[in-house]
């Protein structure tokens, strides 16, 4: 049983309108880019999704966890990383110690941590700065550190915020190329604004907007929403454009 949402209202305060209001939602098992503009609630979506914080209304369950259940949520996140739109990180350690630290906390032994770190690291291709301190790293490469994070204890559920913001082109493909070696192994879900891969990188595309699913569907499904005449390599731009207009 993939991601599901049953239900769910949460809203930061008491005084603030709900992010996201009776939402109902089930992701695939595959891969799932979300998209939607800034405030549609894709962050507070994730955060839910990775127990890190509990709807006000409502329940979301990944398999047999209920993720508002505190014992049950505890286990779940063993499973699962989660990547935030602004990764934290401590002073003073190294990539190595950083991101086995990360596999310590999600339950590994610490020297099974220690020894899967330096693969982790070696997928998002900074193996040469494995033993830099994390502060002396740019930002995309403090951004490729934080991926390493989510992969480092072989998690079956990956939600990921923003997870290309810092990347620049090559290391953007380094990280598709990393997407397409989980396919069929994890469930991924990433949150982000550039559609320019979607037909290689995703099975699945779910819009989402003012705390609403507008659009959920295959990538072809999502194209197909494009306008007509169109040229080929701005439809999926367009298909974006046109479900945010008919949303409004």
């Amino acid at each position: 049983m993939p991601l599901q949402y049953r239900s769910c209202t949460f809203r930061y305060s008491r005084r603030d309108r709900p992010v996201l209001d009776r939402l109902d939602l089930d992701f695939s098992t595959g891969h799932t880019v979300l998209l939607g503009p800034n405030g549609a609630g894709k962050s507070t979506l994730l955060s839910l999704g990775a127990a890190a914080v509990r709807p006000q209304q409502g329940a979301v369950h990944y398999q047999e966890f209920d993720l508002g259940v505190r014992r049950q949520a505890k286990e779940f996140r063993r499973r699962a990383s989660w990547l935030p739109q602004r990764p934290g990180f401590l002073p003073g350690m190294t990539c190595r110690e950083h991101v086995a630290y990360i596999g310590w906390l999600k339950g590994l032994r610490e020297r099974d941590a220690w020894r899967a770190a330096p693969h982790a690291i070696e997928r998002v291709g900074l193996t040469d700065r494995l033993n830099d301190k994390v502060d002396r790293l740019s930002g995309g490469q403090r951004q490729r550190v934080a991926i390493a994070q989510a992969l480092v204890h072989e998690a079956e559920l990956l939600l990921l915020d923003e997870p290309t913001a810092g990347l620049d082109p090559r290391q953007r493909r380094r990280f598709l190329d990393l997407l397409a070696s989980l396919r069929g192994t994890v469930q991924v879900i990433v949150s982000t604004h550039d559609i320019g891969d979607l037909d290689e990188a995703f099975d699945e595309v779910v819009v989402l907007e003012s705390g609403r699913p507008r659009f959920r569907g295959t990538v072809p499904d999502f194209a197909a929403n494009a306008r007509p005449g169109t040229a080929a390599d701005r439809r999926l731009e367009s298909a974006y454009a046109s479900l945010l207009e008919a949303a409004e």
